[in-house]
């Protein structure tokens, strides 16, 4: 669990940003979307090669024009 300490005269609002920020470098959030639902390890292979070559396609595309 993270703990934000308020400094005397913080507005919510920057501790609730500075909540957010710590969150998210965490990678909390992303952990637990990722664990939401099995994804069997071929399946995340496969994406990772889609992945992969749709990358590859762009940057041929940037380099090409």
């Amino acid at each position: 669990m993270l703990i934000i300490e308020i400094k005397d005269g913080e507005s919510i609002d920057k501790a609730l940003k500075r909540y957010k920020r710590k969150v998210q470098n965490t990678g909390m959030i992303k952990e637990l979307r990722r664990r939401k639902e099995f994804v069997k390890p071929s399946v995340q292979r496969r994406n990772q090669v889609l992945k992969a070559v749709y990358r590859e396609k762009v940057r041929e595309e940037q380099s090409n024009a």
